[in-house]
This record gives structure tokens, sequence and C-alpha cells, in this order.
């Protein structure tokens, strides 16, 4: 048995075939698309933080409510709550997904949080990085 294996997802050796839709929605006529995981993840993850709760009908929990944050007075002991719910949140709904690092930066004059989220995929060596400005 081969250790430290890393898993490849069938998909990502199809380079013709699309798996997801990527962010933005720029695209002429169409969405545009990811053609390997690590790309699909990431997306997932974009759309998930600019996903309020209970904006997707019929599942009302889905979205990381950043948004809703940013009409809270932004101070420390609110920065790392929100900090637990985002790694209970990623947990949650994505379980491959493992957090090495998470930053809120906090701009109070500006009223704004800048989210860095730093993870890996379990089992797949993907590591990637995520910045979101929430104002």
């Amino acid at each position: 048995m081969a250790y430290g294996a890393k898993k490849i997802f069938p998909v990502d050796r199809k380079p013709r075939v699309a798996i997801g839709v990527s962010i933005p929605f720029n695209q002429p006529g169409v969405f545009g698309q990811t053609y390997v995981t690590k790309d699909a993840v990431k997306t997932n993850l974009i759309n998930y933080f600019l996903t309020n709760k209970n904006e997707r009908y019929l599942n009302p929990n889905l979205g990381g409510n950043l948004r809703a944050f940013i009409f809270e007075q932004i101070t420390t002991g609110n920065t790392d709550f929100l900090k637990e719910d985002i790694q209970t949140q990623i947990s949650n709904f994505f379980p491959s997904v493992i957090v090495s690092s998470l930053n809120i930066l906090q701009n109070p004059d500006n009223n704004s949080i800048i989210v860095e989220l730093y993870y890996n995929v379990a089992d797949t060596g993907i590591n990637d990085n995520l910045q979101l400005e929430f104002q």
C-alpha cells in the first residue's frame, strides 16, 4: 500500500469537461466554467460567503451571512466571534476543506472587514487562499 499518495479527482483528468461555474458572471451569453477541482472549491467558497442566510429558497441555512456582519459594531470581540463562526460553517458545509489560517482584518473607519482564508483540501495536495472584502 502506498503511503502519502495524492488523490486526483476523476474530473480533473478530462481537461475539456467543466465541473463548475466560475465567478464573476461576466461571460457573454453563458456562464464561465471551472475545469479543475482547485478552481471549483475556491468558487464554491466565494459563492458561499457572498450568500446571506435566508437568501436561498428551500435552503435558508446556507450562506456565510458576512454582509450582515457589516452592520454590527466592529470590535475585537465581534471579529473573534466571526472567526469562530466561519470555521464552524466551513467544517459543516465543506468537510474536505481544512482551514490552515484565518485572519479577519478590520477597518472601523470605513466599516469594512477583510477575510483572509488559507486552506487545504484533504487528500488532494491542493493549497489555496481566498481574500474577501466586505464594506
